[in-house]
């Protein structure tokens, strides 16, 4: 065992006792919003989700949605993992298809936007992370690292200068951990810039979603930690390289959460977690403000609209919308495509 992972197994435990703690001593104080309910923990929320908050269901009746990404161009993209479809909701004229992505194993996943506004996909099939060029076509970014494919890139985050950190582990191979065609033995985290695909960390089993503080000082990296899952803080140095790795939140001790998928930080440094019990919101010191129940499992979220205060989220099935005081953290953003090529 390194000393690092020592150290994270003290932490792990010594969160493990406080959450213990916490359960027992902190009320909960539940209220409706008509399609869910919030799970109140602290005061604190209400500056977060004021009373008069309402979730709002846009659309249904997908696949598995995933990954969604607002446009400096005014709309939302998403993934349907199911038909290899990304699609495009304006809130003007609703539902459109964005992209058929032709990907035969497994569809897109996480998007993101780089500096020049290209889209750039997590192959959650193909096992490969791309970008969308202005002509339609696909350049592959990454496929293998030190000539191993990669698991499956599930979320990806780019920091303000470009540099691009994304989570790679196997949830889209047939077998998961144990599928043959897996060729790395880790969930890593890695960074690409200029053509280099750089291992950041190979320490946690089963990475997923990751988020930029709003300084950019901290990278937040979900783990499901084979079913007990837990939000890792590290700290990002100039280069875009992690240190002082610490558990920030122990998801599966606090709010009895099973898995945890992707998040995002809002301006204030909160952070908003979709897990299995729902959406998790965390202050920016690590504590549990509440959790926002969902009617169906959901898997991501995004900031969206002018003001960047409404919280979009992809449910397994469905679309939902929620508005919240305080405006999402600034993640990078270019000059919007405006088609693509089917």
């Amino acid at each position: 065992m390194t000393r690092q992972a020592a150290s994270n197994r003290i932490a792990q435990t010594a969160f493990l006792f406080t959450c213990i703690l916490l359960e027992a001593a902190c009320g909960q104080d539940n209220r409706s919003v008509e399609l869910g309910r919030i799970v109140q923990v602290d005061p604190e929320l209400n500056k977060i989700l004021p009373g008069n908050t309402r979730l709002e269901k846009l659309i249904g009746g997908f696949g598995l949605l995933e990954g969604p990404v607002w446009s400096p161009g005014g709309y939302l993209l998403f993934s349907d993992m199911k038909s290899h479809v990304i699609y495009k909701w304006r809130p003007q004229s609703g539902l459109s298809v964005f992209l058929k992505t032709g990907f035969t194993k497994g569809g897109p996943n996480g998007l993101a936007f780089d500096k020049e506004g290209r889209l750039t996909i997590c192959g959650h099939g193909n096992r490969r992370v791309s970008r969308l060029e202005t002509d339609g076509s696909l350049t592959v970014l990454a496929e293998r690292y030190r000539g191993k494919r990669l698991n499956s890139p599930n979320d990806l985050v780019y920091r303000s200068d470009g540099l691009l950190c994304f989570t790679d582990p196997p949830y889209g191979l047939s077998g998961k951990y144990a599928d043959p065609q897996k060729d790395l033995p880790y969930s890593g985290i890695f960074l690409f810039s200029e053509g280099n695909l750089e291992l950041l960390s190979d320490e946690l089993s089963g990475t997923n979603g990751l988020t930029f503080s709003p300084d950019e000082k901290y990278l937040y990296v979900g783990d499901d930690n084979q079913g007990k899952p837990v939000i890792h803080r590290y700290e990002v140095n100039s280069d875009g390289t992690l240190s002082k790795d610490e558990v920030f939140f122990n998801a599966g001790c606090l709010t009895k959460a099973t898995w945890l998928d992707g998040m995002k930080s809002d301006m204030e440094g909160n952070l908003y977690a979709t897990a299995s019990t729902g959406m998790i919101i965390i202050s920016s010191t690590g504590k549990h403000l509440g959790t926002l129940q969902v009617p169906e499992e959901i898997t991501n979220i995004a900031w969206g609209d002018d003001d960047h205060k409404m919280l979009y989220i992809t449910g397994a099935k469905s679309l939902y919308r929620i508005r919240i005081s305080i405006p999402g953290s600034p993640a990078f953003r270019g000059q919007p495509i405006h088609s693509a090529r089917p």
